[in-house]
C-alpha cells in the first residue's frame, strides 16, 4: 500500500542531513554539557553550534537564543517573562486564531486576575493592524500574536505589528512555530521581543526548540535549577535533540526559491484539483497571504473524521486541524473565527505539504478524495 505523509504543519519528518547530524550525539559523544571532560566538551560545542545554526536562522546574536524543549515551553516562557516583569499592567492582547499553548497560559492568567482581551480576524483568516492599535492601552502588558496560522497559513504582517507595540510601548511576542523554515525573516529586523520556534516543524526533532530573546525585552526564567543556558532555562540540555534543531535550521537557510515555487505549485495544483472534482467546497484564506505549502478544504455537510480515516485507509495522511486537538470532535476554533458557513465546519482537512512531497503525491490523493467525500457525505448527520 502507498504511504503519503500530507500532515507536515503537525509534524515533518526528520531531514536525513539532521539524522546524520545527531548520531554522533547518541553514539560516542553522549557526555553532560556541563562536564569537563572531552565527552562533556564535545557536547558543549555541539550546543553552541546549534545556537549558532538557530541564530543564523533568525537573523540575531546566538546570545539571543534560549534552547529548549520545544513550542509550547517557548511560550508559555515568553508569555509568563512579559506580564512578570509589568506586576501593574493587567491587560494582555491576543487573537481568537493562536495555538492551544497560547491560549492556555492565558486562560490560566485570566484566573489569576489579568484581563485577556482576544481579537478577531476577517472571513480570510486576517488580522487588521488598526484593530490592535485601538486595542492597546496603558495597563497593556504584553501582546502575543503568531506570524502564520498551524491550520489555514495565513500569515500576518509581524513586522508592522512589532511596529505598532514599539511606538506603544508595549512587549511583544510572536510565535512562528509554523513561519519558521517556511518563510524568509529576521527576529532583529522584525523588532518583536520574543520569537518561539520548534525543530520538529521544520524537519528536525520533537522535543527541541528556541526562543528568541531580545536584548532590552525582560526574562524569567520559567524552569529553575542548575541554571544551564546561562541561567535562562535550567535542566540538562538535550543535546541530540538540540544538535538536530540547529542542523534543521542549517537546512531551512539553504532551501532556494525554487523549493518554495515548487511547493506552491503543488499546493495551487492541489487547490484547483479539489474544487474542479467535488462540488460544494471551500478553499479557507485564499485571499491573504499564506504559508505556500498548506491548504484548509472544507466540504459540505461532510465529517472530518470519517475523511480522514478513509483516506489513511488508502495510504494518505492529512489532518483536520492542530495535532494538539486531534481528539476534539468539536469543529475548529479558526474556522468559527473566520466566520466559516456552519454546513462546511465539521467537513474540514488541513493538507500540508512538505520539501519531500511530490506531484505524483498530489495526484494520488486528487484520485482518492472525490470517492472519499462522496461517501462520507452519504452517512452526514449533525
Amino acid at each position: 500500500m502507498q504511504s503519503i505523509y500530507f500532515d507536515n504543519n503537525a509534524s515533518t519528518p526528520l531531514a536525513p542531513e539532521v539524522r546524520e547530524g545527531m548520531a554522533p550525539y547518541l553514539a560516542e559523544w553522549f557526555g553532560n554539557p556541563a562536564s569537563s571532560h572531552r565527552f562533556g566538551e564535545a557536547a558543549r560545542r555541539g550546543l553552541d553550534l546549534a545556537r549558532e545554526q538557530v541564530a543564523g536562522l533568525l537573523g540575531c546574536h546566538p546570545g539571543r537564543i534560549v534552547l529548549n524543549s520545544g513550542g509550547t515551553e517557548g511560550n508559555n516562557t515568553a508569555i509568563l517573562s512579559a506580564v512578570w516583569a509589568n506586576p501593574d499592567k493587567k491587560h494582555i492582547i491576543s487573537s481568537q486564531v493562536e495555538h492551544g499553548s497560547v491560549l492556555a497560559p492565558l486562560e490560566f492568567l485570566a484566573t489569576q486576575g489579568y484581563e485577556v482581551e482576544l481579537l478577531g480576524v476577517d472571513e480570510n483568516g486576517a488580522l487588521d493592524p488598526d484593530t490592535l492599535k485601538s486595542a492597546i492601552r496603558p495597563d497593556t502588558a504584553l501582546v502575543t500574536l503568531m506570524g502564520a496560522n498551524n491550520e489555514t497559513g495565513v500569515i500576518w504582517p509581524i513586522g508592522e505589528i512589532a511596529d505598532i507595540c514599539r511606538e506603544r510601548g508595549v512587549l511583544f511576542h510572536c510565535d512562528a512555530i509554523q513561519l519558521a523554515g517556511k518563510a524568509i525573516f529576521s527576529a532583529e529586523a522584525l523588532g518583536v521581543d520574543y520569537l518561539t520556534i520548534a525543530g520538529h516543524k521544520l524537519h528536525g526533532p520533537k522535543g527541541a526548540g528556541a526562543l528568541y530573546v531580545r536584548r532590552t525585552a525582560p526574562f524569567t526564567p520559567l524552569i529553575m535549577g542548575s541554571g544551564q543556558e546561562n541561567g535562562r532555562r535550567s535542566g540538562t540540555e538535550n543535546v541530540p535533540g538540540l544538535v538536530g534543531l540547529g542542523a534543521a535550521c542549517g537546512l531551512a537557510m539553504g532551501m532556494d526559491e525554487a523549493v518554495h515555487q515548487r511547493l506552491a505549485a503543488q499546493r495551487d495544483s492541489l487547490e484547483a484539483g479539489i474544487i474542479a472534482a467535488i462540488p460544494e467546497v471551500r478553499i479557507n484564506g485564499t485571499a491573504s497571504p499564506r504559508l505556500v505549502n498548506t491548504t484548509n478544504v472544507s466540504f459540505r455537510h461532510a465529517a472530518s473524521a470519517g475523511l480522514i480515516q478513509d483516506l489513511d485507509a488508502g495510504g494518505i495522511a492529512v489532518s483536520a486541524h492542530a495535532a494538539c486537538e486531534s481528539g476534539d470532535v468539536d469543529p475548529s476554533h479558526v474556522l468559527r473565527a473566520m466566520r466559516v458557513p456552519e454546513p462546511f465546519l465539521h467537513g474540514t482537512l488541513r493538507i500540508s505539504l512538505s520539501r519531500y512531497n511530490t506531484e505524483a503525491e498530489v495526484a494520488a490523493l486528487l484520485a482518492l478524495l472525490p470517492q472519499a467525500v462522496a461517501r462520507s457525505r452519504q452517512g452526514f448527520s449533525l
